[in-house]
This record gives structure tokens, C-alpha cells and sequence, in this order.
């Protein structure tokens, strides 16, 4: 099935939450409490800083995304005092208590359902007649408005909830729960696996937490396979996406916003934190561990067993906890 998505870390029209057309600064100062800006313009949406427009709004919360806001065409950015000096030779500073509270704030301003995570209800059991070319198993259940490409199999008991987008010559295993993606061609997902249930983000508090709303989606690309049992969580406000001909073994945990490269090989048990991105061509051992918001190059190396919390630069071969130069790891453990 031919789709207009060319690259998978492109800025994508996510069609899976209701927007509001645009919110006016101004409302926006006086739901964060803000003093008012002396202008007042219609602000389209909130973004991350790699897809925000000039007229969105986005956020900054840390020095390491500073390359990116010098970039970045956003005008208006959420940021905490402490921060202020990083962006204000760039955009105009909006300055918050919170950073992420506030983010949390805005998007449910610009999609009010955002919160609605409940179970989709709208779902049928089709034949062939609705999906021409498509192999179904029994007890397939497929939501409102979802595209599936030819040739592609589903198992049975597989849940495709609405709007999701399946490319050609996919396989997709028996007990598969597909929301919020879009899986591209000769795709394979095994049995088990959860694709973009939304993630682990909450704002902890003694009386009732606080939860943080995921308007991301998944992205899986050309050829990739996904295992048995798998977890992916779909992002919150950017994507989370695997790359083409990439491997995840059984039983890998994606966080939300992790940004997986092409041609790498992800063994079993290994888990993400969330907004971590890795290049391509990396390999990564059973049972390690990455941290979150940190940058994994090209063609690593990562052994099994591994703690990742600092980022990693190209060509580098890494193991233990923390992971450090294999050769000093081995001299280091003789």
C-alpha cells in the first residue's frame, strides 16, 4: 500500500487526536497564569522543538537541546527561569514553574481528548469483502477508518484499533493489540505484542497523580520485525519510531519518544527509557538497559547486561554498569 509518509522522522499530520484549530496566546498566558504578551497571535499547536513551526509553541528543559532551539523555528517557547538565558537570543521565552506541567497543561488545551485512553469500542470483526488481499485469522478485531495493504496476514485474536495504518506483505501474530501506528510494508509483528499504548508519564503527587498525555504515535518502517511480547509505547509529543530492517528480539520494552535507527539488532529483555535515540547499525545484548534522553550513534556495540546513562558516539563498543570501553571493562573484570 502506497502512503504519503516518505520518511519516518518527518513531521507526520497526526490524525488519531481531535485539535483545536488554534488557541490564542493569550489564553494561553492566562491558563498558565503568565503575564500577557504585548502581542496577541493565534498559536496552531505544541511541539517538539525538531517539529515545531513558527506558529507553534514548544518547550525547553534542558542545555543539551540547545543546538536544537538555535535551529529550531519556533517562536515562543515554554522554559523555567533557571533556563531563560539558553533561549531568549532565540524566541521569546515564556517563562513556567514546570516545564513539563505546563506542557501537560497546553496539550490538553490543543487536544482535549488527549487524557482518553480508554479501550476503543468501535471495532468490528470484517471479512474479505472489507479487506480485499488481506489474509484474516479468527476473531480479528479492526476499528474505524484503519488501511491495510495487500498481502498482509493477521492472526487471530489480534486487535487493530481505529485509524491505524498497515502497510503491504505485513504479518501480524495472534494476540496483537495496534493502536495509534502506523506500520509500513513486509513489516512482521509476533505474537503478543502492544504497539502504542501510551506511556509511562506522570506527574507523582501523595493524593492522586497526575497523568501526562501522549498525542505521538508508533512509526515502524520497511522491513522491520518486532517480537513476541514486545511493548512500544507511542510517543508524547514527538513520535516513537523504528527503523528499516530493524530487529527487536522477544520481550523488549520501547519507552515513549525513542527513536530506534536502521539495520539494528535489539536482543531480548532489553528496555528503554523514554526519549532516547539510537543511530544505525547498532547492536544491543539480552537484558541491557538504556536510560532516558540520551543519543546512542552509529554502528555501537552494546553488551548484554549493560547500564547505559551517558550517550555513546559512533564506532563505540561498550559493557557493564556503568558501560564503558569494553577493552577497559575486560582488564578491569580479568
Amino acid at each position: 500500500m502506497k502512503q504519503k509518509t516518505k520518511n519516518s522522522k518527518m513531521k507526520i499530520k497526526n490524525h488519531f487526536f481531535k485539535k483545536e484549530k488554534y488557541i490564542e496566546l493569550f489564553d494561553i498566558c492566562k491558563k498558565l497564569k503568565l503575564k500577557k504578551p504585548n502581542k496577541n497571535i493565534k498559536i496552531e499547536n505544541i511541539c517538539d522543538l525538531n517539529n515545531a513551526s513558527k506558529n507553534d509553541i514548544s518547550f525547553f528543559n534542558s542545555i543539551k537541546y540547545l543546538e536544537l532551539i538555535k535551529k529550531s523555528n519556533v517562536k515562543f517557547v515554554l522554559v523555567e527561569k533557571k533556563n531563560e538565558k539558553f533561549v531568549k537570543n532565540y524566541c521569546f521565552p515564556l517563562i513556567v514553574e514546570n516545564v513539563f506541567r505546563a506542557v501537560a497543561t497546553l496539550t490538553n488545551m490543543f487536544y482535549p481528548n488527549s487524557l482518553n485512553d480508554a479501550i476503543d469500542f468501535n471495532l468490528n470483526i470484517y471479512g474479505t469483502k472489507k479487506f480485499k488481499q488481506v489474509k484474516l485469522g479468527h476473531n480479528v478485531l479492526i476499528g474505524d477508518n484503519v488501511k491495510i495493504g495487500k498481502n498482509t496476514s493477521i492472526g487471530h485474536n489480534t486487535i487493530i484499533e481505529s485509524n491505524v495504518i498497515i502497510g503491504s506483505n505485513c504479518v501480524i501474530g495472534s494476540n496483537v493489540i495496534i493502536k495509534y501506528s502506523i506500520v509500513k510494508n513486509n513489516v512482521r509483528i509476533l505474537d503478543g505484542a502492544v504497539i502504542g499504548k501510551k506511556g509511562f508519564g506522570f506527574f507523582p503527587n501523595k493524593k492522586k497523580n497526575i497523568r501526562y498525555p501522549h498525542i505521538g504515535i508508533v512509526i515502524i518502517d520497511d522491513n522491520a520485525e518486532i517480537g513476541c511480547n514486545n511493548t512500544i509505547d507511542r510517543g508524547s509529543l514527538s513520535n516513537t519510531v523504528i527503523g528499516k530492517n530493524t530487529f527487536l528480539d522477544n520481550q523488549v520494552h520501547i519507552a515513549h519518544n525513542v527513536s530506534i535507527g536502521d539495520n539494528c539488532i535489539i536482543t531480548g529483555q532489553v528496555g528503554f527509557a523514554g526519549s532516547s535515540s539510537v543511530g544505525n547499525n547498532v547492536s544491543i545484548g539480552g537484558q541491557a538497559g538504556i536510560s532516558g534522553h540520551l543519543k546512542i550513534g552509529n554502528n555501537v556495540q552494546i553488551g548484554g547486561g549493560s547500564g547505559v546513562i551517558k550517550n555513546i558516539t559512533d564506532n563505540s563498543k561498550v559493557m557493564g554498569y556503568p558501560a564503558k570501553n569494553i577493552r577497559k571493562f575486560l582488564k578491569e573484570n580479568k
